[in-house]
C-alpha cells in the first residue's frame, strides 16, 4: 500500500454514501457566515464521480430558477455532514454531462427499479450494519483498555 493510501485511511471518513451516477441526493453542507455555521441542502442529479480513496468527489446539478447550478463536493471533506440518496437513477453512461443541454422534464434520469434496486438497497444496508458493528466493537475495546486490570475485591 503506498504512503498515501495510507494517509487515505487514516484521515478519511470511514462510511461513505453508495451514490451511483445518476442518483437523485441531498447533500447536506455545512455554510460558514460570520461567526455561525449551519447546514445547506443542495438536492440535484449526480453527474460524475472522480477521483479515488480521499481525493473521492462527486458532480451534483440542479436547476435553480431555470439556470443550471453544479457544485463539485469532495465526499471525505470536513464540509460535506452527509449524502442523503432520494432517488437510484437508470443510466448508461459514467458522466451525464448531456444533460447540461437539456431544459425542464428532459433533465429527468429514468428512476431505478425493480430487483435491482432492492439489491443496491440491501447491500447499502448490510455495509451500515457492518460499519455499526465495527463501530461498536472499536467502542467496546476502548472501554476494555480503560477498565481496571483487576477488579476491586467486593465485601459481603
Amino acid at each position: 500500500m503506498s504512503l498515501l493510501d495510507e494517509i487515505g485511511n487514516e484521515l478519511g471518513k470511514d462510511r461513505l454514501p453508495a451514490c451511483h451516477v445518476g442518483d437523485t441526493v441531498r447533500v447536506h453542507y455545512l455554510i460558514k457566515e460570520g461567526d455561525k455555521e449551519r447546514v445547506q441542502i443542495f438536492m440535484g442529479t449526480i453527474l460524475a464521480i472522480q477521483g479515488r480513496g480521499i481525493a473521492k468527489s462527486i458532480v451534483v446539478r440542479r436547476i435553480v430558477q431555470g439556470e443550471g447550478v453544479e457544485r463539485i463536493f469532495p465526499l471525505h471533506g470536513p464540509r460535506v455532514k452527509d449524502v442523503e440518496i432520494t432517488r437510484r437513477g437508470k443510466v448508461r453512461r459514467a458522466r451525464l454531462y448531456y444533460l447540461r443541454d437539456r431544459v425542464g422534464k428532459q433533465t429527468r434520469v429514468q428512476e431505478l427499479v425493480g430487483e435491482k434496486a432492492r439489491r443496491h438497497k440491501a447491500i447499502e444496508e448490510a455495509g451500515h450494519a457492518q460499519a455499526a458493528r465495527t463501530e461498536n466493537t472499536a467502542a467496546a475495546e476502548a472501554a476494555d483498555e480503560n477498565a481496571d486490570p483487576e477488579p476491586a475485591a467486593v465485601e459481603v
